[in-house]
Protein backbone atom coordinates (compact mmCIF):
# COMPACT_ATOMS: atom_id res chain seq x y z
CA UNK A 1 0.00 0.00 0.00
CA UNK A 2 1.18 3.55 -0.90
CA UNK A 3 0.89 6.22 2.20
CA UNK A 4 3.49 8.56 1.63
CA UNK A 5 1.91 10.53 -0.27
CA UNK A 6 -1.17 11.17 1.44
CA UNK A 7 -1.64 15.32 2.61
CA UNK A 8 -1.11 15.61 6.31
CA UNK A 9 -4.46 16.04 8.20
CA UNK A 10 -2.70 18.31 10.15
CA UNK A 11 -5.45 20.07 12.96
CA UNK A 12 -8.60 17.72 11.56
CA UNK A 13 -8.13 14.90 13.56
CA UNK A 14 -11.06 13.15 11.39
CA UNK A 15 -9.02 13.09 8.60
CA UNK A 16 -6.58 10.99 10.72
CA UNK A 17 -7.56 7.37 10.49
CA UNK A 18 -5.47 5.22 12.29
CA UNK A 19 -6.50 2.63 14.52
CA UNK A 20 -3.18 2.69 17.09
CA UNK A 21 -0.75 5.37 17.46
CA UNK A 22 2.31 5.21 15.07
CA UNK A 23 0.29 3.01 12.54
CA UNK A 24 0.13 4.45 8.79
CA UNK A 25 -3.34 6.16 7.86
CA UNK A 26 -4.82 3.97 5.49
CA UNK A 27 -7.80 4.72 2.81
CA UNK A 28 -10.99 5.55 4.46
CA UNK A 29 -14.21 3.30 3.97
CA UNK A 30 -17.64 5.32 4.49
CA UNK A 31 -20.76 3.44 5.27
CA UNK A 32 -23.23 5.05 2.60
CA UNK A 33 -26.13 6.15 4.76
CA UNK A 34 -25.39 3.01 6.97
CA UNK A 35 -25.35 -0.83 5.55
CA UNK A 36 -29.13 -1.09 4.12
CA UNK A 37 -29.77 -3.75 1.73
CA UNK A 38 -33.37 -3.65 2.69
CA UNK A 39 -33.91 0.03 1.88
CA UNK A 40 -33.94 0.98 5.40
CA UNK A 41 -31.39 4.22 4.57
CA UNK A 42 -30.11 6.65 6.88
CA UNK A 43 -31.81 4.47 9.97
CA UNK A 44 -30.45 3.64 13.33
CA UNK A 45 -30.40 -0.03 12.31
CA UNK A 46 -28.36 0.78 9.26
CA UNK A 47 -25.91 2.21 10.57
CA UNK A 48 -25.63 -0.75 13.81
CA UNK A 49 -25.39 -2.57 10.31
CA UNK A 50 -22.52 -0.39 9.78
CA UNK A 51 -20.65 -0.56 12.48
CA UNK A 52 -21.08 -4.19 13.44
CA UNK A 53 -19.11 -4.37 9.84
CA UNK A 54 -16.55 -2.54 11.52
CA UNK A 55 -17.06 0.69 10.26
CA UNK A 56 -15.89 4.04 12.04
CA UNK A 57 -17.07 6.27 9.20
CA UNK A 58 -20.52 6.64 7.66
CA UNK A 59 -21.50 9.13 5.06
CA UNK A 60 -25.20 10.77 6.08
CA UNK A 61 -27.41 13.62 5.46
CA UNK A 62 -29.18 16.11 7.53
CA UNK A 63 -32.30 17.99 7.01
CA UNK A 64 -34.42 20.25 9.42
CA UNK A 65 -37.29 19.39 10.91
CA UNK A 66 -40.19 22.29 11.17
CA UNK A 67 -39.20 22.21 14.96
CA UNK A 68 -35.77 22.86 13.84
CA UNK A 69 -34.34 19.62 15.05
CA UNK A 70 -31.27 18.01 13.05
CA UNK A 71 -32.97 14.38 11.44
CA UNK A 72 -30.78 12.22 9.31
CA UNK A 73 -32.71 12.40 6.17
CA UNK A 74 -31.81 12.19 2.15
CA UNK A 75 -34.47 13.58 0.04
CA UNK A 76 -36.45 16.62 0.41
CA UNK A 77 -39.99 14.73 0.57
CA UNK A 78 -40.88 11.78 2.75
CA UNK A 79 -42.50 9.57 -0.30
CA UNK A 80 -39.28 7.34 -1.49
CA UNK A 81 -38.41 6.14 1.49
CA UNK A 82 -41.38 5.96 4.13
CA UNK A 83 -44.65 5.77 4.92
CA UNK A 84 -45.46 9.34 4.80
CA UNK A 85 -45.53 11.92 1.98
CA UNK A 86 -44.55 15.92 2.03
CA UNK A 87 -41.89 17.79 2.89
CA UNK A 88 -39.78 16.97 6.04
CA UNK A 89 -39.28 20.15 6.79
CA UNK A 90 -43.50 20.35 7.11
CA UNK A 91 -43.23 17.30 9.99
CA UNK A 92 -41.71 17.74 13.60
CA UNK A 93 -39.05 15.33 15.01
CA UNK A 94 -41.69 13.47 17.08
CA UNK A 95 -44.07 12.81 14.29
CA UNK A 96 -41.04 11.69 11.97
CA UNK A 97 -39.59 9.47 14.31
CA UNK A 98 -42.83 7.92 14.20
CA UNK A 99 -42.77 6.86 10.72
CA UNK A 100 -41.78 4.37 9.24
CA UNK A 101 -38.14 3.97 6.90
CA UNK A 102 -38.05 1.12 4.57
CA UNK A 103 -40.75 -1.03 6.52
CA UNK A 104 -38.13 -0.20 9.80
CA UNK A 105 -37.44 2.47 12.47
CA UNK A 106 -38.42 5.71 11.85
CA UNK A 107 -36.08 8.83 11.08
CA UNK A 108 -33.63 9.72 13.53
CA UNK A 109 -32.09 13.00 14.80
CA UNK A 110 -28.75 13.37 14.27
CA UNK A 111 -27.69 14.20 18.16
CA UNK A 112 -29.40 10.42 18.81
CA UNK A 113 -26.50 9.16 16.39
CA UNK A 114 -23.94 11.52 17.97
CA UNK A 115 -25.01 10.03 21.39
CA UNK A 116 -25.80 6.38 20.29
CA UNK A 117 -21.80 6.25 18.92
CA UNK A 118 -19.34 8.33 20.53
CA UNK A 119 -16.65 6.46 18.74
CA UNK A 120 -18.27 6.99 15.24
CA UNK A 121 -16.92 9.85 12.93
CA UNK A 122 -19.68 11.40 10.50
CA UNK A 123 -19.66 12.60 7.18
CA UNK A 124 -22.27 14.98 7.02
CA UNK A 125 -23.77 16.54 4.17
CA UNK A 126 -26.14 19.25 4.98
CA UNK A 127 -29.14 19.63 2.61
CA UNK A 128 -30.84 22.65 3.37
CA UNK A 129 -30.80 26.09 4.45
CA UNK A 130 -32.46 25.59 7.21
CA UNK A 131 -30.66 23.12 8.99
CA UNK A 132 -27.21 25.20 8.80
CA UNK A 133 -27.70 26.82 12.05
CA UNK A 134 -28.89 24.02 14.02
CA UNK A 135 -26.47 21.68 12.74
CA UNK A 136 -23.50 24.27 13.75
CA UNK A 137 -25.17 24.35 16.94
CA UNK A 138 -25.82 20.97 17.56
CA UNK A 139 -21.99 20.27 16.69
CA UNK A 140 -21.09 23.24 19.39
CA UNK A 141 -23.02 22.18 22.35
CA UNK A 142 -22.13 18.49 21.59
CA UNK A 143 -18.34 19.53 20.98
CA UNK A 144 -18.16 17.23 18.18
CA UNK A 145 -15.98 18.93 16.09
CA UNK A 146 -13.41 15.88 15.38
CA UNK A 147 -15.97 13.52 14.89
CA UNK A 148 -17.65 15.58 11.84
CA UNK A 149 -16.75 16.35 8.15
CA UNK A 150 -19.61 18.77 6.70
CA UNK A 151 -20.42 18.42 3.28
CA UNK A 152 -22.48 19.90 1.05
CA UNK A 153 -23.22 20.25 -3.05
CA UNK A 154 -23.41 23.97 -2.16
CA UNK A 155 -20.33 25.66 -1.28
CA UNK A 156 -22.67 28.88 0.38
CA UNK A 157 -24.29 26.49 2.50
CA UNK A 158 -21.27 24.86 3.85
CA UNK A 159 -19.16 27.87 3.95
CA UNK A 160 -22.41 29.52 6.11
CA UNK A 161 -21.71 26.30 8.12
CA UNK A 162 -18.29 26.95 9.17
CA UNK A 163 -18.75 30.30 10.12
CA UNK A 164 -21.14 29.18 12.69
CA UNK A 165 -18.60 26.55 14.44
CA UNK A 166 -16.44 27.53 17.37
CA UNK A 167 -13.83 25.30 16.38
CA UNK A 168 -11.70 24.30 13.13
CA UNK A 169 -14.00 21.50 11.56
CA UNK A 170 -13.25 19.26 8.63
CA UNK A 171 -15.19 20.30 5.19
CA UNK A 172 -15.20 18.78 2.08
CA UNK A 173 -16.02 21.04 -1.22
CA UNK A 174 -19.08 21.40 -3.29
CA UNK A 175 -19.68 21.40 -6.93
CA UNK A 176 -18.12 24.99 -7.56
CA UNK A 177 -14.78 24.32 -5.52
CA UNK A 178 -14.63 20.32 -7.14
CA UNK A 179 -14.65 22.30 -10.48
CA UNK A 180 -12.32 25.14 -9.78
CA UNK A 181 -9.85 22.63 -8.11
CA UNK A 182 -9.96 20.23 -10.84
CA UNK A 183 -9.48 22.69 -13.31
CA UNK A 184 -7.01 24.51 -11.66
CA UNK A 185 -5.18 21.70 -10.70
CA UNK A 186 -2.77 21.20 -13.31
CA UNK A 187 -1.54 24.93 -13.42
CA UNK A 188 -0.09 24.35 -9.54
CA UNK A 189 -3.18 26.26 -8.13
CA UNK A 190 -5.26 23.87 -6.39
CA UNK A 191 -3.66 24.90 -3.01
CA UNK A 192 -4.27 28.22 -2.53
CA UNK A 193 -8.53 26.89 -4.13
CA UNK A 194 -8.67 24.80 -1.40
CA UNK A 195 -7.37 26.90 1.27
CA UNK A 196 -9.24 29.85 0.73
CA UNK A 197 -12.55 27.66 0.14
CA UNK A 198 -11.71 26.08 3.87
CA UNK A 199 -11.69 22.21 2.18
CA UNK A 200 -9.83 19.44 3.26
CA UNK A 201 -11.05 16.81 1.32
CA UNK A 202 -12.49 16.18 -2.60
CA UNK A 203 -15.64 13.83 -2.37
CA UNK A 204 -15.99 13.41 -5.81
CA UNK A 205 -18.00 10.47 -8.44
CA UNK A 206 -14.79 8.75 -10.68
CA UNK A 207 -16.53 10.01 -13.63
CA UNK A 208 -19.26 13.24 -14.11
CA UNK A 209 -21.26 13.62 -17.16
CA UNK A 210 -19.15 10.87 -19.34
CA UNK A 211 -15.71 13.08 -18.05
CA UNK A 212 -13.30 10.91 -16.07
CA UNK A 213 -12.86 13.18 -13.17
CA UNK A 214 -10.61 10.78 -11.15
CA UNK A 215 -7.00 10.57 -12.59
CA UNK A 216 -3.40 9.82 -11.40
CA UNK A 217 -2.66 13.05 -12.43
CA UNK A 218 -5.87 14.27 -10.55
CA UNK A 219 -5.12 12.47 -7.10
CA UNK A 220 -1.38 13.10 -6.97
CA UNK A 221 -2.40 17.12 -7.83
CA UNK A 222 -4.56 16.89 -5.37
CA UNK A 223 -1.84 15.25 -2.61
CA UNK A 224 0.12 17.22 -3.82
CA UNK A 225 -1.83 20.44 -2.18
CA UNK A 226 -2.43 18.68 0.96
CA UNK A 227 -5.96 18.05 -0.33
CA UNK A 228 -7.48 14.38 0.46
CA UNK A 229 -9.86 12.39 -2.12
CA UNK A 230 -12.49 10.52 -1.55
CA UNK A 231 -14.68 8.44 -4.25
CA UNK A 232 -18.72 7.95 -4.14
CA UNK A 233 -20.39 5.98 -4.60
CA UNK A 234 -17.99 2.74 -5.28
CA UNK A 235 -20.10 -0.73 -5.23
CA UNK A 236 -18.16 -3.21 -7.05
CA UNK A 237 -14.99 -5.03 -5.82
CA UNK A 238 -12.92 -4.58 -9.07
CA UNK A 239 -13.49 -0.97 -8.88
CA UNK A 240 -12.75 -0.58 -5.23
CA UNK A 241 -9.17 -2.28 -5.63
CA UNK A 242 -8.59 0.01 -9.01
CA UNK A 243 -9.16 3.43 -7.29
CA UNK A 244 -7.16 2.17 -4.39
CA UNK A 245 -4.58 1.56 -6.49
CA UNK A 246 -4.49 4.67 -7.39
CA UNK A 247 -3.90 6.02 -4.07
CA UNK A 248 -7.45 7.63 -3.34
CA UNK A 249 -8.19 8.85 0.26
CA UNK A 250 -11.62 7.00 0.79
CA UNK A 251 -14.29 5.20 -0.92
CA UNK A 252 -17.98 5.66 -0.04
CA UNK A 253 -19.86 2.53 -1.03
CA UNK A 254 -23.59 1.37 -0.47
CA UNK A 255 -21.80 -1.98 -0.15
CA UNK A 256 -20.79 -1.89 2.79
CA UNK A 257 -19.92 -5.65 2.81
CA UNK A 258 -18.02 -5.91 -0.21
CA UNK A 259 -16.39 -2.12 1.16
CA UNK A 260 -15.37 -4.21 4.35
CA UNK A 261 -13.59 -7.29 3.01
CA UNK A 262 -12.04 -5.13 0.35
CA UNK A 263 -10.15 -3.01 2.97
CA UNK A 264 -9.57 -6.02 5.67
CA UNK A 265 -7.90 -8.27 2.30
CA UNK A 266 -5.95 -5.07 1.55
CA UNK A 267 -4.96 -5.10 5.03
CA UNK A 268 -5.89 -1.10 4.71
CA UNK A 269 -8.90 -1.86 7.23
CA UNK A 270 -9.01 1.18 10.23
CA UNK A 271 -12.36 0.37 11.28
CA UNK A 272 -13.45 -1.78 14.71
CA UNK A 273 -13.46 -5.34 14.85
CA UNK A 274 -16.67 -6.96 13.87
CA UNK A 275 -19.00 -6.37 16.71
CA UNK A 276 -16.69 -3.96 18.90
CA UNK A 277 -18.32 -0.74 19.33
CA UNK A 278 -16.30 1.93 17.31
Amino acid sequence: MRHSGRPDPGRYPYLDHRVVAGRARSPIGFSHRGFAPEGDENTMAAFQRAVELGFRYLEIDVRASSDGQVMVFHDKDLARVTDGTGPIADRTAAELSALRVGGGGGVPTLAEVLLRWPGLRLNIDVKSDDCVRPFAELVNRLAAHDRVLVASFSDRRRRRVLRLLDRPTASSAGMMVNALVKLSAPLGLAAPIARGAGVQALQVPERHRGVRVVTPAFVARCHAAGVQVHVWTINERRDMDRLLDLGVDGLVSDAADVLATCLRERSAWTGAQPGQEP
